[in-house]
């Protein structure tokens, strides 16, 4: 049997989603046959799986071993993490390098950007892996590994759950740099989005379609050569691959993605995340909505170079 004592970062979630992040072997049929049957409790009494755990709960568990990692994570063969532009007790943001992975998939599986980003907070003792039950730091936002730019990583379960929730009903204002093909009108564009995942491609249609969601960004034109434009994209609905499908879409694809028919004329996709700004309500966080980053210096390519350095503005 072990007992876990629910601290802070584990608590307000439901009891089941609290044995996923701690049992991540255990099968979740498996999971809720044992709290049936009164294996996996809740202050010594039988618990339902829905249950939301208070901080100072007791939560035993009459389970075997085997559903339980104890690996430990091996510091030595993780980077330094570098391109930190904004930190507080709550949240780092940094300046994602392009090319770098943000989690492991089934190419790279250490040194990510997460890895990083838990060695730092572990060598700060900002996060204690061995006294953590089920919350680990992680971001908030993603980016593609070809991708550069702002990302935002939270150090406690609180502001994880504060910051996807700040996103997903519009509070973080995101833009992004990119370079297209040719000229297009400035303005909101609304389109519909279906995610293939066996293909990792987003596919994006004028009229709704089954299983589609409506997504939508604004563009504004900085520079119009005779070949290319330099856009700001509001990015408002955030789904994966959103920007460059939609531009595809639109017969402007981003120099440089050739996934979306872009001219392969650079490593990478001209993308880059440069902007980010806050309007939050929430108690004890509104100090954020003094907080506006921009960051454009690594955006570097052809006449584009040196747009402007990096501003910090806190009012």
């Amino acid at each position: 049997m072990r007992d876990f004592l629910i601290n802070e970062n584990d608590a307000d979630q439901r009891l089941d989603k609290y044995i996923q992040k701690t049992c991540k072997k255990m099968p979740k049929s498996l999971m809720y046959r044992l709290i049936r049957q009164k294996k996996i409790k809740v202050n010594h009494k039988r618990s339902e799986p829905n249950a939301i755990l208070q901080k100072g709960d007791q939560v035993q568990m009459f389970i075997s071993d085997e559903f339980f990692s104890d690996e430990k994570m091996d510091l030595s063969r993780i980077s330094k993490l570098n391109g930190i532009i904004y930190e507080d007790e709550h949240f780092l943001i940094l300046d994602k390098k392009t090319g770098i992975i943000v989690h492991s998939n089934e190419k790279f599986q250490e040194d990510t950007l997460i890895d990083q980003v838990l060695k730092y907070l572990i060598d700060t003792h900002q996060y204690d892996p061995y006294k953590e039950n089920s919350f680990t730091p992680a971001f908030a936002n993603r980016l593609d590994q070809n991708t550069g730019g702002l990302i935002i990583a939270c150090k406690n379960a609180k502001s994880l759950r504060l910051m996807n929730e700040m996103i997903r009903s519009h509070q973080v204002e995101k833009h992004y740099l990119c370079i297209i093909e040719g000229k297009i009108k400035d303005g909101l564009y609304k389109h519909y989005y279906i995610k293939d995942e066996e293909k990792n491609k987003a596919l994006i249609f004028d009229e709704p379609r089954k299983n589609s969601v409506e997504v939508s960004l604004g563009l504004q034109t900085l520079h119009q050569g005779k070949q290319y434009a330099l856009l700001d994209v509001h990015l408002i609905s955030g789904k994966s691959h959103q920007i460059r499908a939609q531009l595809a879409h639109l017969h402007h694809p981003l120099i440089g993605d050739v996934k979306y028919h872009g001219k392969k004329i650079m490593k990478h996709q001209a993308l880059y995340a440069y902007k980010l700004s806050f309007h939050t309500k929430e108690a004890g966080f509104e100090y954020l909505n003094s907080v506006k980053i921009v960051q454009k210096n690594n955006f570097v390519i052809q006449k584009y170079k040196n747009l402007e350095n990096v501003e910090v503005e806190i009012d």
